[in-house]
């Protein structure tokens, strides 16, 4: 469902009945008549979704995450909310950029639409910008020849789909500026060779093998991995995300719902509200 075009709808059809009634219906009423029901609504929501189309389309838009791509940096139930214009304007509901910001940088997590499918809404984290050779060999990543730095956190434990109980190893990784906690689990390969796409645009910048693999990211594009690296869907299988199909860069936890529940149980402040996405 594209909720932007929806809101931009109701914008449109909302405004043109009050600015119909305002130049020509309203001088035709009589001063004591009742406004018509479909006027008066169209008057008092008009101004409601015109903000909230203007913040949601150049502001912050909100966003829940369904999938456990992004453990533990973001859980299922997580209410986030991403930065509209610090990778620059772009036009509602076309999503075609007018104004240049500035640029995603690596360790950046990013809202993107989905290259297969844009109609569907992804959260993955940048590990290559334009003109990166990134290479994931052995579970760690290595970009531009540089390995990055690495050290143990731990393990994490989560349940899967089908009530799996699933435990991870947790890294402490530097990508960029940021200092985040990445996952894998060690009975799980690198990347599943055989379900990488054969077809995605510029497949022929990467090389795969049993032990990881080595993409060099074209110009304009950007390479994304979740930080549940063995259970994440991200470019090692589809491709490149174009810089057309960004939403903008998600950076605070504003609600969870799932802790919210617990919370209500135990009286205890919610963990997850007020977070800043590392």
């Amino acid at each position: 469902m594209n909720f932007a075009l929806i809101l931009f709808s109701a914008l449109a059809i909302t405004g043109t009945i009050w600015l119909l009634d305002h130049l020509f219906l309203a001088k035709r009423r009589a001063a004591e008549a009742k406004l018509p029901l479909l006027v008066e609504y169209s008057k008092s929501f008009f101004p409601v979704i015109l903000i909230v189309f203007l913040l949601r389309s150049f502001l912050v838009e909100p966003f829940k995450i369904p999938s456990g791509s992004m453990l533990p940096t973001l859980l299922v139930g997580d209410f986030i909310l991403v930065n509209k214009y610090q990778y620059g304007i772009r036009l509602p509901v076309l999503n075609k950029k007018m104004v240049q910001l500035g640029d995603p940088q690596p360790g950046d997590v990013m809202v993107f639409r989905y290259p297969r499918d844009p109609s569907l809404d992804y959260i993955k984290r940048v590990v290559g910008t334009p003109g990166d050779r990134v290479e994931y060999r052995d579970k760690r990543l290595i970009i531009n020849g540089k390995p990055a730095d690495m050290a143990p956190n731990g393990q994490y434990e989560y349940t899967a789909s089908g009530f799996n109980i699933v435990q991870g190893d947790t890294w402490r990784e530097q990508l960029g500026a940021h200092n985040h906690i990445a996952m894998t689990q060690r009975d799980m390969p690198p990347v599943m060779v055989h379900q990488v796409e054969g077809d995605f645009p510029f497949r022929d910048h990467c090389s795969y093998s049993e032990t990881g693999f080595k993409c060099v990211v074209p110009a304009g594009y950007y390479f994304m991995m979740g930080d549940n690296r063995d259970a994440s869907n991200d470019s090692r299988y589809w491709g490149f995300v174009p810089d057309a199909n960004i939403v903008g860069r998600a950076f605070f936890i504003w609600w969870n719902f799932d802790d919210f529940l617990n919370s209500l149980k135990s009286f205890t402040k919610p963990a997850r509200i007020g977070h800043r996405i590392e």
